[in-house]
């Protein structure tokens, strides 16, 4: 039997091939995420200020009383237990914990007025991901997946990556396909002997037998060129040889290898998940990865506040500060946006339980980076921190504005199922004064 009737005889078909494990909670196998490479991205429609995204993204909801928009001459039970630290920008103060960002606040932007309506956690984060109310009709793509659909691939990288996993539903591609959903570690970066899914061939599979698989593929296409359209055919060679420059390429391995850091540095952004997390973001973007998203402990902190803060805030403070300082001396600070943000805030009393509520009236959200000016305070909410007090922020804008530092259109229209055109963005705006 020769080599093409062994490939099309077998039960191994042409979505098998690469089959090397499943990619995150999505169950997507390597070629199957690779689709994303077959389409033919269009050119972004206006000059990028930034190349690539960060988003790290804080679950549960932040309150910013507790770290960007202390109120310490308001009443006990509105200020809290905590005290803050003065910064970079004159007259401004960031809570007790964030002494380091604090030393670089003239080189970020904090928006003190962001604001919505939904005070459900899914619906919250679905706003922040998305820049979308939930809507029962569809669901909406997360801004992750729009950059991967509008910009794609650089150097054989995922253009979406989700540090260490895809952090809900709304973080996916929602209407578009499910090839521009994130790729997701698998496991976490600050965990010993950390390894990421399906970058290395299984026990059984040589690197002999993975070249004679990459053959057979070539076998088959060979066989299907008489009876397939071409442009099929040509997208589908596509996404294979991409993901079989994913698995190949020893420079798109490596910047997955969190080990190739030095443990001075690794040190530097704090051996914990907040350190490694932000590492491996800057080492995946510096790679060539658009648009990373990673998450940080648990901020819904309904009862003590005070201790479930001073546990999580100063790891987030030392790596947030050293990720800062490392992409500028890698001189990719200016061509990296970095988002900051969490799905709400928390309510401006103290509750009796020591903590506060669901709060999505008035919360923080910080931006740095590409395209952002530098030294901001921007918005600010009023004496209680229960409400916008001048420039209140909203989702919509937000999400134009990001699209707008990425060199996106937010205003274009992508086609949903059915053919139905739905905007990037909805009645939302660049906010020009967050930009450089």
């Amino acid at each position: 039997m020769n080599l093409l009737s062994r490939c099309v005889g077998s039960p191994l078909n042409r979505r098998n091939f690469l089959h090397v494990g499943a990619i995150g909670a999505l169950g997507l196998t390597l070629d199957q995420y690779m689709r994303l490479q077959a389409a033919q991205p269009p050119a972004a429609a206006k000059k990028p200020k930034a190349e690539a995204c960060i988003h790290i993204f804080l679950p549960g909801g932040s309150a910013h009383q507790e770290s960007w928009d202390p109120k310490p001459f308001a009443p006990v039970e509105y200020r809290g237990q905590m005290a803050t630290t003065k910064t970079k920008i004159e007259g401004e103060v960031f809570n007790e914990c964030l002494t380091n960002t604090a030393a670089l606040a003239d080189q970020i932007t904090v928006c003190r007025a962001m604001t919505h309506g939904e005070a459900a956690h899914e619906r919250g984060t679905h706003n922040m991901f998305t820049g979308y109310r939930p809507s029962p009709a569809l669901k909406f793509p997360s801004i992750g997946s729009v950059v991967s659909h509008e910009l794609g691939v650089r150097n054989n990288l995922p253009p979406y990556v989700a540090v260490p996993s895809q952090p809900a539903q709304d973080a996916g591609s929602g209407y578009l396909s499910s090839s521009f959903a994130p790729f997701s570690l698998g496991s976490d970066p600050a965990n010993g002997g950390f390894r990421v899914q399906d970058l290395a061939l299984p026990a059984s599979v040589t690197n002999d037998r993975f070249t004679n698989r990459k053959s057979m593929l070539d076998a088959v296409n060979a066989h299907f060129a008489g009876k397939e359209k071409s442009d099929n055919l040509e997208a589908m060679d596509s996404f294979y040889q991409r993901a079989y420059g994913l698995i190949a390429s020893e420079k798109a391995r490596e910047a997955f290898d969190i080990n190739k850091e030095t443990p001075k540095l690794r040190d530097e952004y704090g051996r914990n998940a907040a350190g490694q997390r932000m590492l491996m973001a800057r080492r995946l973007i510096e790679g060539g990865v658009r648009f990373v998203t990673l998450t940080y402990g648990g901020w819904d902190l309904h009862g003590g506040i005070v201790g479930g803060t001073k546990n999580q805030l100063p790891q987030f403070d030392q790596a947030f500060a050293t990720l800062i300082t490392d992409l500028k001396q890698r001189g990719l600070f200016d061509s990296t946006l970095i988002m900051i943000s969490s799905e709400f805030g928390r309510t401006p009393k103290i509750n009796a339980t020591a903590g506060r509520d669901h709060w999505p009236k008035v919360f923080s959200v910080v931006l740095a980076g590409g395209g952002i000016k530098k030294g901001l305070i921007y918005g600010k909410s009023d004496a209680t921190a229960s409400e916008p007090d001048e420039d209140g922020l909203t989702v919509e804008d937000l999400a134009h504005t990001v699209y707008n530092c990425l060199g996106i259109d937010a205003d274009k229209k992508l086609m949903s199922p059915g053919d139905r055109p739905i905007d990037i963005v909805r009645e939302g705006k660049t906010r020009k004064e967050l930009l450089a």
